[in-house]
């Protein structure tokens, strides 16, 4: 496995990075990709390859997103079931979930994917100015 897995944001997709070493894996920007499958399809991937090796390890995950469309906010939610199954398996998952002090919006969707969490540890910021 590789020790990392980036793609860089464009206007359409948020950046990727994950650090496999460092366990800090984070998706931040606009997400509304003409395919989404096509987007999140590798994402996904290499997310099930790292989960699969943490075994009872730790890691956290940052999302930092300022806009998703609908079909976005799907794929969001099965990286969060990801998270949350390996959480199940014994890992320390922690989630965090940023948004814009002045967006209720993503606030309420941070805590609407928060609420659907049973193991991995969520936790709700607001973006540092």
């Amino acid at each position: 496995m590789r020790d990392k897995f980036d793609i860089e944001a464009t206007s359409r997709t948020p950046a990727v990075a994950f650090d496999f070493v460092g366990n800090h894996l984070k998706v931040s920007g606009e997400s509304y990709p003409e395919d989404v499958t096509e987007f999140y399809g590798p994402v996904f991937a290499a997310l099930d390859t790292y989960l699969d090796r943490l075994g009872r390890g730790a890691c956290r995950f940052d999302f930092e997103l300022i806009y998703l469309n609908s079909s976005s906010a799907k794929a969001i939610m099965m990286l969060m079931d990801k998270l949350d199954a390996a959480a199940k398996k014994g890992a320390s998952i922690d989630v965090y979930w940023y948004y814009d002090k002045e967006d209720d919006t993503m606030q309420e969707l941070g805590e609407e994917f928060g609420e659907d969490l049973e193991k991995a540890k969520f936790h709700l910021e607001k973006m540092p100015d």
